[in-house]
């Protein structure tokens, strides 16, 4: 809690230089010096309403952390921009007239958050191929995790979604947690748990909690709580596993943990991978559900065959890609890794939630083909 504490009041401070930083640029446009004259007061006064308006009105159109992305990417964009602009002043031997590093960190910085509003708004299909020398049959498993229902697409658009995992005819599909969270409404959890139940699979849908299915701020606040969601999803027959394993086929298990935050935040207990191992037919493959990715060594140690989380958004916004990793909050960002005997895998999520750009990354669901070595 202390190192986020931190990183929020870093994140804080950084907003305000960016700020800062973008008044002082503005200051050079030839259009500010006509309007202001000489007059480094007015000159101030203008570019702080211009950028601190701009900032206020991003905040309350798209989320507080939204106005806060777009003004540090300005700000990071518009800093290269002088210094290659003034580099090659340097390098020419003249001065340009007009402040074209300006113009040029404006259209770089619009380009660049479109694209990653784009990236962050449609979905792509990931797939990985693996293998394994147990006694298994060939096996398509979808996976997806952080659809956060309600903030890119509701209901509807999760619908289309589902279609398009429905028509690659998995065998099975595993949803890894923060299907739902504080913005949800009912209505949306109600119906989109319902759209889940239209899918046709040979071995069912399995579904275990992330950080933001509970609810952090009670079910006053979005119209239900946790075990209405639990009650929603297994009447439209997903399996709900909750520290819980479950057999298919006599050929592969599928152990669906308790999400890390019940013991981070609210200081109860999940069980080990030991105890949920144990006594478990080492022949038969072993499929991990853990929605954070932050327990590679045990998993590991256990000899899960493949862990599959979500939780990260794939680090979301370059360049900032790899601070969980950096401080340790995970073990893994983004894509597949093998440790020992164990494949793991960190989707990027089907959707996000309060940040609306994904510059870093893009938004997925997974398709995992699990074949006989």
């Amino acid at each position: 809690m202390t190192m986020w504490l931190i990183i929020m009041w870093v994140t804080l401070v950084i907003t305000g230089m960016a700020l800062v930083y973008l008044c002082g640029r503005m200051i050079k446009f030839g259009c500010i010096l006509k309007l202001t004259g000489d007059n480094p007061k007015r000159q101030a006064m203008i570019c702080g309403i211009t950028v601190f308006g701009i900032f206020a009105l991003i905040g309350m159109a798209m989320h507080f952390m939204n106005a806060i992305v777009c003004a540090v990417y300005f700000a990071m964009i518009w800093m290269v921009s002088d210094l290659c602009f003034g580099l090659g002043q340097k390098i020419c031997h003249r001065t340009f007239k007009c402040y074209y590093a300006g113009g040029t960190a404006l259209v770089l910085s619009v380009a660049a958050l479109s694209y990653g509003w784009y990236l962050d708004h449609h979905v792509w299909q990931t797939d990985y191929v693996l293998t394994t020398n147990k006694n298994i049959e060939n096996i398509k498993i979808a996976m997806f995790a952080d659809s956060h229902i309600g903030t890119t697409f509701d209901a509807d658009g999760f619908a289309e979604h589902i279609a398009k995992i429905q028509k690659q005819k998995p065998d099975m599909v595993v949803i890894v947690g923060d299907f739902v969270d504080d913005d949800t409404t009912l209505k949306n959890m109600i119906d989109s748990s319902k759209v889940l139940g239209t899918l046709q699979t040979k071995y069912g849908v399995y579904f275990v909690f992330g950080n933001h299915d509970k609810g952090y701020y009670g079910a006053e606040r979005r119209g239900f709580a946790s075990g209405e969601l639990i009650a929603e999803l297994e009447k439209n027959g997903v399996k709900v596993l909750r520290d819980e394993t479950a057999l298919i086929n006599d050929m592969l298990y599928v152990i669906g943990r308790r999400d890390f935050s019940v013991e981070k935040e609210q200081g109860g207990q999940r069980k080990s991978m030991d105890e949920l191992t144990q006594g478990l037919d080492k022949n038969k493959y072993v499929l991990v559900l853990d929605h954070q990715p932050t327990d590679y060594k045990n998993q590991a140690e256990a000899e899960a065959d493949l862990v599959v989380s979500g939780h990260t958004h794939g680090g979301q916004l370059f360049p900032f890609n790899y601070v969980g990793k950096w401080i340790g909050a995970n073990d893994a960002i983004y894509g597949y890794e093998r440790h020992g005997k164990t494949d793991f895998i960190v989707t990027s999520g089907i959707s996000d939630w309060a940040i609306k750009f994904k510059t870093g990354t893009k938004s997925e669901f997974v398709i995992i083909n699990l074949q006989k070595q």
